[in-house]
């Protein structure tokens, strides 16, 4: 498989995988849903940075100053998103699990989501200002053929709304992961275009 294939399709790949994983993403914490909420959120721990890590490599090789803000956007929301993924997803579902059927939550589980809740809404602040950043830097730089990353905006509203809860988080993290998708693509086409004339 070529480069102009995998690589377009490595950086759709995190959304994609967290889009699929919303669609099991219990809409609520028991003891009964603890044990798949827990083991969804273990590995999203990896998965959730990449979907930063996809963004910022949309602008590799760059050092103007968008460029940086891509990055810092993408880190922040990286890094606050997976506080998330830690406290609200793995510790929270643990600790349900751990406590046994019938029990009833203790505070405690809802004070992790006291803290777990505003580290993500830091988060998915940051994706929003990423993607914003990023759809019009490649919109100034590509034109016509950058539309496509306006896709990238109602994406990460939907996740602002939604987490990776079905239907809006699952959509917005499939809207994501194609439209980072896409603009690899046209990024190629163009720079291809480009090199061939010149």
């Amino acid at each position: 498989m070529s480069r102009r294939v995998t690589w377009p399709l490595l950086l759709a790949l995190p959304g994609l995988v967290l889009a699929a994983a919303g669609l099991f993403h219990p809409h609520g914490l028991s003891y009964d849903t603890s044990w798949r909420w827990f083991a969804l959120h273990v590995p999203g721990l990896l998965v959730f940075p990449l979907v930063g890590a996809a963004l910022a490599a949309l602008v590799r090789g760059r050092r103007d100053p968008v460029s940086w803000v891509v990055r810092l956007t993408a880190y922040v929301y990286a890094t606050f998103y997976s506080a998330l993924d830690v406290i609200s997803g793995i510790g929270a579902g643990w600790v349900t699990h751990e406590l046994g059927p019938g029990v009833p939550r203790p505070p405690a589980v809802s004070l992790m989501f006291r803290i777990g809740t505003p580290l993500g809404e830091i988060g998915s602040w940051a994706l929003l200002a990423c993607v914003a950043v990023l759809a019009a830097d490649q919109l100034a730089r590509l034109r016509v053929p950058a539309l496509v990353g306006l896709v990238l905006l109602p994406g990460a509203y939907l996740v602002h709304i939604g987490h990776i809860f079905a239907p809006e988080g699952v959509a917005g993290m499939a809207l994501i992961g194609l439209a980072t998708g896409a603009l690899a693509v046209v990024q190629d086409r163009v720079s291809g275009s480009a090199t061939a004339s010149g």
